[in-house]
């Protein structure tokens, strides 16, 4: 399936794969669940064996319940969070009238995702920032549940997530233990997400005042695109096109033409490429790949922030 993407809506803004059901409003959790193919459950299964003669002991197969798909198989110790549970959880920790951004299936039900904006925003070095509450769940054993605060620019919906270790703005558990603890402990992290945006005006402020210079620019471009070794002409292409794309999105950008050409600029035109830009392969797991990095940081803003800070 292309992107990996099995069901999901998105709010205004149609995804570069095109899939998913597009909505003009912001849904509440009982719609969004239902626009986003999520309304299902997971039952545990005893897993037999070939003969019939008896289950297997320490394992249970993940079932969905409309369709027997099997979503994976887990030890006896793993407990199930259902998509259900997940928009519960957003919902008691953002309050009444929480809206959703998106939400979806990846690889057959085996991942799904939430997407949630928050009711505060920010004014943050004169833009105003919105941030989302992103939960994020696997029914094949595989990963982690995560939650976890990313501020997003509302005129280009760019990812900004910065490490900021002064500020906790996630939090990942295993699906073993006690659930309903680990999720109120979530809770309680998540919500000081006021701090890690305070703390992210402090460094969005300390990029404005970095300045760059056009040739500081094409040097910070070459590097996080670099050219290679033994590369073919085809891919000598590519990636001049790439770097061409990554420095029209700091010099062309409508919604940066008045920011100055300094390290948030810059910022933002690497966050609009590493979140915007078609892959130059569309692997199968791109898109979750993407999703994952949305959350965690992308290493490619990372290093562009490495970089500009030591500017």
């Amino acid at each position: 399936m292309a992107a990996n993407v099995e069901s999901m809506f998105y709010v205004r803004e149609k995804p570069w794969h095109g899939l998913g059901t597009m909505v003009a409003e912001a849904p509440d959790s009982a719609a969004a669940l239902r626009l986003a193919g999520l309304d299902w459950n997971v039952v545990q299964k005893d897993i037999m064996t070939v003969d019939g003669s008896g289950a297997i002991p320490g394992f249970k197969a993940n079932v969905r319940d409309t369709d027997g798909s099997v979503l994976g198989i887990v030890t006896d110790r793993y407990r199930v969070v259902q998509n259900a549970e997940a928009f519960s959880f957003t919902d008691e920790l953002l309050g009444e009238g929480v809206r959703y951004e998106t939400a979806g299936s990846l690889q057959g039900g085996r991942r799904t995702w939430v997407l949630a904006r928050l009711p505060h925003q920010y004014i943050i070095n004169g833009e105003e920032i919105t941030p989302y509450l992103a939960f994020i769940n696997a029914h094949d054993g595989s990963g982690a549940i995560k939650a976890a605060v990313t501020p997003i620019r509302v005129v280009c919906q760019n990812t900004l997530n910065l490490a900021l270790s002064t500020a906790k703005r996630s939090w990942s558990f295993n699906h073993t233990g006690d659930i309903s603890g680990k999720l109120d402990e979530a809770r309680d992290t998540l919500l000081y997400a006021g701090q890690y945006m305070a703390e992210l005006g402090k460094t969005f402020g300390k990029l404005g005042q970095i300045k760059l210079s056009d040739g500081k620019v094409t040097e910070f471009i070459s590097a996080l695109i670099p050219d290679g070794d033994g590369t073919s002409p085809q891919q000598r292409r590519n990636i001049r096109r790439m770097q061409e794309d990554m420095r029209a999105r700091y010099y062309d950008a409508p919604d940066l033409a008045d920011v100055g050409k300094n390290g948030y600029r810059f910022i933002n035109a690497v966050s609009d490429f590493a979140t915007h830009a078609k892959p130059l392969r569309e692997r199968a797991n791109y898109r979750e790949t993407l999703f994952a990095r949305t959350v965690d940081g992308n290493p490619l803003i990372d290093r562009a922030y490495q970089m500009v800070m030591a500017a």
